[in-house]
C-alpha cells in the first residue's frame, strides 16, 4: 500500500469510528446524515424537544438549528472574549489552558480590503479543520485541537503563537508567481517552505531565517522544528487530498508553543481549511479554495462543500436543501 493510500484509508477508518451510535428508531434516523442527526440531537438535549416541519435535508445547512444558534450566540455573549480575528473568535475555555474557537462566516481577502459574509462558511471550515487536525493527531503530528463542540466551535489548547506564518508551496501560485515571474501551476522541484511575519499592517511580509533569529521571533531550534512540522503536514495533506482527486498547491499554517514543566514544544495551531490552502481539482484544475472569493469565480460555499463531500464530511449525493421551520 502506498503512502497516499495509507493516509486515505487510515483516515476513512478513523472517520467511520468517530461516528456516534444512533438508535435506528430515533425519529430523525431515516434519510438524514449522521452529522445533521447529531446537531438535531444536541438541540433537543440542550433546548428541549422540537419538531421539524417540511422535508429533512440530508446534509447540514448552516441555518438548520435556528433556535440552537440563537441560544449559542446568547451563551457566547456571557463568555469571556479572548481574541477576535478576521475569521474566528477565541473564548475562554471551560478548563485552564483551553480555549473555545468559534468559526465565523466572514470572508476576507487582500488583507481585509475585500470582505463579505458567506452563509455556512464557518460551519464548513470548522468541520474540515476538525477533519485535518484529527488526522494529524492520529499520525502523531501534534495540534492544538482537542474536540469538536458543535457545528461552529472547537475546544482547543491555549498556545503561545509564534508570530510567523509558515507557507509550504508545491506549485507556483499567488505571491510566489508575482514575485518570481513563474507561471501559476508550475510544479516546483521540491516543496518550498517560506516564512512571513504575522502583521496585517505590513501585509504579512516575507522574512528570511536571518530576520527571524536576529529579531528573536524564533530560535534556530524552533525553525528546525517548524520546518519539520510543516513538511510532515504537507505529506499528510498531499496524500489525503490526492486520494480524493485534489492537488494541494500550497497552504499556510501557524505554530504555537506549549509549555510542559521546564520544556517547550511546538504544535500546529489556528486552522487547516480551504481558507488557508490552495486546492485544485486534479483533472480540471478547478479552484476549490478561497481564490474562488478572491477572483470572483463563483460560490465559495459550493467549492468548500465539494471538498467536504469528497472527504466524506458531507454525504456523497446530498439532496437539495430546503430551509426547515422549527416549532414547539
Amino acid at each position: 500500500m502506498s503512502k497516499i493510500d495509507f493516509y486515505h484509508v487510515n483516515y476513512e477508518n478513523l472517520a467511520a469510528s468517530a461516528k456516534p451510535a444512533i438508535p435506528d428508531k430515533h425519529p430523525f434516523r431515516q434519510g438524514i446524515s449522521w452529522d445533521l442527526l447529531m446537531d438535531v440531537w444536541a438541540a433537543e438535549k440542550n433546548y428541549g424537544p422540537h419538531r421539524v416541519r417540511g422535508p429533512l435535508p440530508t446534509c447540514r445547512p448552516s441555518h438548520i438549528a435556528i433556535r440552537g444558534e440563537q441560544s449559542t450566540e446568547r451563551h457566547m455573549a456571557r463568555r469571556k472574549l479572548v481574541y477576535e480575528g478576521k475569521a474566528k473568535i477565541l473564548y475562554e475555555g471551560p478548563e485552564p489552558g483551553t480555549l473555545v474557537q468559534y468559526f465565523k462566516d466572514d470572508a476576507t481577502a487582500f488583507n481585509a480590503e475585500k470582505k463579505d459574509i458567506i452563509e455556512g462558511k464557518g460551519v464548513l471550515n470548522n468541520r474540515l479543520s476538525e477533519f485535518f487536525m484529527t488526522g494529524l493527531n492520529t499520525l502523531g503530528i501534534p495540534t492544538h485541537f482537542i474536540k469538536s463542540l458543535n457545528m461552529r466551535e472547537q475546544l482547543i489548547r491555549a498556545v503561545e503563537i509564534v508570530p510567523l506564518e509558515v507557507i509550504v508551496r508545491n506549485y507556483a501560485a499567488g505571491t510566489m508567481s508575482k514575485r518570481l515571474g513563474i507561471e501559476e501551476g508550475t510544479a516546483l522541484p521540491r516543496p518550498i517552505v517560506e516564512f512571513c511575519l504575522k502583521d496585517d499592517s505590513l501585509g504579512d511580509p516575507l522574512v528570511s531565517e536571518e530576520h527571524i533569529i536576529a529579531f528573536n521571533w524564533a530560535s534556530q531550534q524552533d525553525l528546525d522544528d517548524m520546518l519539520a512540522l510543516a513538511l510532515r503536514v504537507n505529506d499528510f495533506l498531499s496524500g489525503v487530498m490526492y486520494g480524493v482527486g485534489i492537488r494541494v498547491a500550497d497552504f499556510k499554517i501557524e505554530i504555537g508553543r506549549v509549555y510542559e514543566g521546564d520544556y517547550q514544544r511546538l504544535i500546529i495551531a489556528d486552522e487547516i481549511s480551504p481558507d488557508s490552502c490552495r486546492l485544485w481539482d486534479l483533472k480540471t484544475g478547478e479552484k476549490l479554495d478561497k481564490d474562488v472569493f478572491r477572483r470572483d469565480l463563483g460560490s465559495l460555499t459550493d467549492a468548500y462543500a465539494e471538498v467536504a463531500r469528497r472527504l466524506g464530511v458531507l454525504p456523497e449525493n446530498p439532496a437539495p436543501i430546503s430551509k426547515p421551520t422549527l416549532i414547539n
